[in-house]
């Protein structure tokens, strides 16, 4: 199978330049009929988000992978880095029409036991430089007098927000917190978190782990 990827955020016209440049590299190559997988998203999304996971799964060993450009792929050097090992160790030729990165197939074994090697060593070098600049971070402002971690009791978001009044309803029929989260499909610890954050006991009692 020959898949070819999109990725856009929301101009029609770049979708469209895409496509065409696909279909354009495609039969040159030979590699017809393509199936395409396109997704409008915004950059900030995880990969395990993104449609593009989905076809990384789908995807084995023979299959072809077109797509413009590095860019469509990842957001950054370890998101792509990690994408083409896996790409790679799958069996899988994948095609990059600007650059002419040809990655995988029986014509680039070498090529390709290269750059995985290369791919493998950047990311590994950029988690490393990851965690010396969040441990830099960390004790700069820890020398500021800065106190690190979250405060107890304070907000932070949950998929339950939103979800308050038909919480404390239930609440307030003495359902059990543990039959209330798997209502809600959730963690009893998360439920208790939340009833707790948002102070949906009546007179804002808290809950504890033992009620």
């Amino acid at each position: 199978m020959v898949y070819g990827y999109i990725r856009v955020s929301t101009d029609k016209q770049d979708y469209e330049n895409q496509k065409h440049g696909i279909l354009k590299y495609a039969n040159e190559k030979g590699l017809v009929p393509v199936t395409f997988v396109e997704e409008t998203i915004s950059s900030r999304k995880k990969l395990e988000d993104r449609d593009l996971s989905k076809l990384l799964e789908k995807l084995e060993k023979g299959d072809v992978l077109i797509t413009s450009e590095l860019s469509r792929l990842g957001r950054s050097i370890l998101e792509v880095m990690t994408i083409f090992r896996t790409l790679a160790e799958k069996g899988v030729e994948t095609h990059i029409i600007k650059g002419g990165f040809i990655i995988g197939g029986n014509e680039n074994k070498i090529q390709s036991s290269v750059l995985v090697f290369a791919f493998g060593l950047a990311a590994e070098i950029e988690r490393e430089l990851i965690s010396q600049r969040t441990k830099e971070a960390l004790a700069r402002r820890k020398a500021n007098g800065v106190k690190l971690g979250r405060k107890k009791g304070q907000k932070v978001k949950s998929k339950l927000d939103g979800r308050e009044a038909e919480i404390k309803a239930l609440l307030e029929k003495n359902i059990p917190v543990a039959s209330i989260a798997k209502i809600f499909n959730v963690a009893r610890s998360t439920m208790i978190n939340f009833i707790n954050t948002r102070g949906l006991k009546n007179g804002n009692e808290k809950i504890t782990k033992n009620t």
